[in-house]
């Protein structure tokens, strides 16, 4: 399965945005609304200029405490985001996040944001496509 079919399955194509400015307060009240674990920083709306997960925002109030609240999303966004593009495949999704030990990937054409990919996404293609494996060699074996 390749990303942008696992863009079509998760339906709206909307990503949550925040600019660099925006503050972590609000950045977390963001993701507690949504129930999401990431937002795309980005200063023109257009590029994935950064991203901030749940875990960035752990991670500075474990060394620093509540003071990080009145921060900006750009003080703790990872910078040069790993991206991928619409016919990447799911794997290839899977292998980068794994390696990078991340969980959202942001989705890119000709530099452009187009989505956001999440490890569940990429790991419930993967599931879908392998099920799909299986019906199709249980039935090349029943004759089918």
């Amino acid at each position: 399965m390749i990303v942008q079919q696992i863009l079509n399955s998760k339906g709206g194509g909307h990503v949550v945005t925040v600019t660099p400015e925006t503050l972590i307060s609000e950045v977390s009240q963001i993701l507690a609304e949504k129930r999401i674990g990431g937002v795309i920083v980005t200063a023109s709306g257009e590029t994935a200029d950064g991203i901030l997960s749940e875990r960035d925002i752990v991670r500075a109030l474990s060394h620093r405490g509540a003071s990080i609240l009145t921060d900006t999303a750009e003080k703790l966004m990872t910078r040069n985001p790993v991206c991928c593009e619409r016919g990447d495949t799911a794997d290839e999704v899977l292998r980068r996040m794994t390696d990078g030990r991340f969980r959202h990937m942001p989705v890119t054409e000709g530099g452009k944001l187009i989505g956001i990919i999440t490890i569940g996404d990429a790991v419930k293609a993967r599931l879908s496509q392998l099920s799909m494996e299986r019906d199709a060699l249980e039935g090349m074996i029943a004759g089918n």
